[in-house]
């Protein structure tokens, strides 16, 4: 397996010589500064890799190539947004990259409630508060409807909470929730995401899918004749905020994704964060079941609460057995190799650690501190290591 390390470029506040003391081999990054829908430029890109090679990595995975609102509700001039996207497609893949991570899921990527939550024994991580979510729904954002998608005991604590919380608390709530739009893009306040929320008020689940299955059948073909892969994100959290559709949540979500298009380069990034959030995900059923497909992964882990708020816990000592799923994925690259594909290596990366020591002093983006991550891919070369040695003594 492939150590990777996501990095936002000149919006990061680690630096590409800090990253190479964490030992990663490959950065994992995007044009975050261009506007969804535009092209991505082959120079630009070329300035970038140019960058990652003369600090010691390689660049293999974008993370992220954003697909435009329009393509997801279906609506406005699709044939120029997909014709751009094709050929950004076509400028990565002239500069080597061969895999692009990318999720689906409309106007917010992850939603978190708490961005510097306190973890026992010292640091912060990323929450999820159900009630909290509540709150903001139901009180501040005022969304109809919303009273149906919670438990009368949650809208209990959203209640206490409002009452109680200051106007600071209130929006500190506020740019959490904003927190996980990527890139150097204005974020809503309250009356700004009700507006933006409107275009999606006849959004389903089914026309959610029936637009994602037209993106893939614009984009799978392409991929194959660049030998591009493509490997959706799933939702984060795997649930319907906002009264958004999330179809990206749970094995047979995957499944329909991956049959819409069914070819090698429509894929998966493996999750174990964003899965492993919804308490009725088996993750290393989901990776053994989709390991021929799995292209990307993130490697990192939530300790979730019965109400169905959770956090982020330390890459070892979540929910999820992530030395399972390590294993599924070492055995899937060991498949791999016997039957002479290409990408046998899969690039991982540690996802959203703890903020630890001086980690919060650095500003860098939420999720994304220098020694947490660090912390975490030290773990998770541990348990790669053993298992290698495992499998070598055997």
């Amino acid at each position: 397996m492939i150590e990777g390390w996501r990095w936002y470029g000149n919006l990061d506040e680690i630096r590409l010589p800090e990253i190479a003391q964490t030992g990663a081999r490959s950065i994992v990054t995007a044009l975050h500064s261009i506007p969804y829908g535009d092209i991505w430029p082959r120079d630009v890109i070329a300035a970038r890799k140019a960058e990652v090679l003369k600090a010691g990595f390689d660049w293999t995975v974008v993370e992220s190539l954003q697909v435009h609102e329009a393509i997801k509700r279906g609506e406005g001039d699709l044939g120029s947004l997909l014709a751009n996207y094709r050929q950004s497609m076509a400028n990565m893949a002239a500069e080597g990259i061969k895999v692009i991570c990318y999720n689906f899921m409309p106007l917010l990527d992850w939603t978190r409630t708490d961005l510097r939550a306190s973890v026992k024994g010292g640091g912060t991580c990323l929450r999820f508060s159900i009630h909290k979510m509540a709150a903001f729904e139901l009180l501040m954002l005022e969304r109809q409807g919303a009273e149906d998608e919670y438990s009368q005991s949650v809208i209990a604590d959203a209640e206490v909470w409002f009452a109680s919380a200051s106007s600071e608390e209130k929006d500190e709530l506020v740019t959490a929730i904003m927190a996980g739009l990527p890139g150097a893009f204005p974020r809503y306040d309250v009356a700004g995401l009700k507006a933006a929320l409107k275009p999606y008020e006849h959004l389903d689940r089914n026309a959610l899918r029936q637009n994602f299955k037209r993106f893939l059948e614009e984009v799978i073909p392409t991929a194959e004749e660049l030998g591009l892969k493509f490997a959706v994100h799933p939702d984060d959290p795997p649930r319907d905020l906002l009264g958004l559709p999330r179809i990206v949540t749970n094995e047979e979500d995957i499944r329909w994704i991956l049959s819409a298009k069914d070819s090698l380069a429509n894929g998966l990034t493996f999750c174990a964060g964003s899965l492993g959030a919804n308490p009725a995900n088996d993750l290393p059923e989901i990776a053994r079941k989709f390991a021929d497909r799995i292209h990307f992964a993130h490697l990192r882990n939530v300790r979730k609460d019965p109400d169905g708020s959770f956090e982020e816990a330390a890459h070892l000592g979540g929910d999820t057995d992530l030395t399972q799923i390590v294993d599924v994925l070492l055995n899937e690259e060991r498949r791999r190799v016997a039957v002479e594909r290409l990408d046998s290596e899969i690039v991982f990366r540690p996802d959203h650690g703890h903020e630890l020591l001086d980690d919060e002093n650095r500003g860098a983006h939420p999720g994304y501190p220098l020694i947490g991550r660090m912390r975490g891919l030290a773990e998770l070369r541990g348990v790669i290591s053993g298992l290698e040695h495992r499998n070598t003594a055997a």
